[in-house]
């Protein structure tokens, strides 16, 4: 049960996306999610949309963020939310960090 509720970054698994981006599991039900994605400078999380809705804190780094169209460079600190359905996308400027929170839970990446 511990292992369901607590997140030890030193023992989470990363997975490889390939294109400089991975992504690493923090906990999860069926209603909510939350993962961090690492990228190298240069990387590209590409434009795409989802059903779920989806709240991301970028823990380091800076990024391009594109949500609906509109562009905003982002920073360790920044936040951004993505409604259900919004074509989104990240490019980052610097190696970084984005933490997402995802509602429901993403079953694609279990």
């Amino acid at each position: 049960m511990e292992n369901s509720i607590f997140f030890n970054p030193d023992t989470a698994e990363w997975l490889d996306l390939g294109g400089g981006l991975r992504r690493m599991m923090m906990g999860h039900d069926d209603r909510i999610m939350m993962v961090k994605v690492d990228f190298e400078r240069g990387a590209v999380g590409a434009a795409h949309s989802h059903p779920h809705s989806q709240s991301s804190l970028i823990e380091r780094g800076v990024f391009e963020v594109t949500i609906g169209g509109r562009k905003k460079t982002l920073r360790a600190g920044d936040g951004y939310f993505v409604p259900s359905g919004v074509e989104h996308g990240a490019v980052a400027l610097e190696a970084g960090t984005i933490v997402d929170v995802f509602t429901p839970a993403r079953e694609d990446f279990l």
